[in-house]
């Protein structure tokens, strides 16, 4: 009998030993596999892929461990048809390694889309939807009024366009916007090595206007999609300026010094 009773406190054992090694494997494989899934702890760069064409882009896409997706078109007369317009998540970017990359393209034949009610919103909520539009934000004129950043009229080519109305997506868009002047500093962002769009979406959302120059050696859009700013007036002091003010930007081809 003791020996019966011994036999099965080690069968007990071993069983018990059996299981808890198989909880520590099984806890343990799990998190092997979550920690590879992903990737945790783990993020990468996303590289600006403007200009690019989607296959391009794709490949750029994966040596960053990354994917692509086109979620959306416009119609850039100057630019290459299916050429990368923007992306999102923008460039620079942190993100986890196999994140999908929208991209915005450019169609291959111009569309129409419906001009939208910007007035009474603000600077940020109507470049927003400029974007969405497939529209251009162009210069931010600003008048004296009791809401900073508030917007009082939309123009196109010089004249107010009404909301409703058929546009072609790449058309510009000026604003007219509110300036109290409690509220009308702002600063001048260092913008050494942006590339070009980037350059002018950073000004655009420190409400500042911008006169692009381009260095000879720029001689198509593609070009000047891909030319990084090497020089600023005014430059980044860090002291405020009026909202509103031309920064104007120096840009040449130079892809070693882009932001990625």
């Amino acid at each position: 009998m003791a020996e019966k009773n011994s036999s099965n406190a080690k069968w007990i054992i071993r069983n018990l030993v059996a299981g808890i090694l198989f909880v520590v494997v099984l806890v343990s494989a799990a998190s092997i596999f979550l920690s590879v899934r992903t990737r945790h702890g783990k993020e990468v760069t996303v590289p600006d892929m403007t200009g690019l064409s989607v296959r391009d882009a794709s490949s750029m896409a994966a040596s960053a461990d990354l994917r692509v997706q086109v979620s959306d078109s416009v119609y850039m007369k100057r630019m290459a048809r299916g050429a990368v317009v923007s992306q999102q998540p923008r460039p620079g970017s942190r993100v986890k390694p196999g994140r999908r990359i929208s991209l915005t393209v450019n169609s291959r034949v111009p569309k129409r889309v419906t001009m939208p009610n910007l007035v009474h919103v603000s600077l940020r909520q109507a470049k927003a939807e400029l974007a969405a539009k497939g529209l251009v934000l162009g210069k931010l004129n600003y008048v004296s009024d009791i809401a900073t950043n508030n917007v009082l009229r939309q123009q196109h080519r010089g004249r107010d366009i009404a909301a409703g109305r058929q546009i072609y997506t790449g058309s510009v868009i000026d604003l007219v916007l509110g300036l109290n002047g409690a509220d009308a500093m702002t600063y001048v962002p260092r913008l050494s090595g942006y590339k070009y769009l980037n350059a002018v979406d950073a000004l655009h959302d420190n409400s500042l206007n911008v006169t692009p120059v381009f260095d000879k050696s720029v001689r198509t859009y593609a070009d000047s999609v891909n030319a990084v700013v090497y020089s600023q007036r005014p430059e980044a002091t860090g002291n405020p300026v009026v909202m509103g003010t031309g920064v104007t930007i120096y840009l040449r081809p130079d892809a070693d010094k882009s932001k990625q």
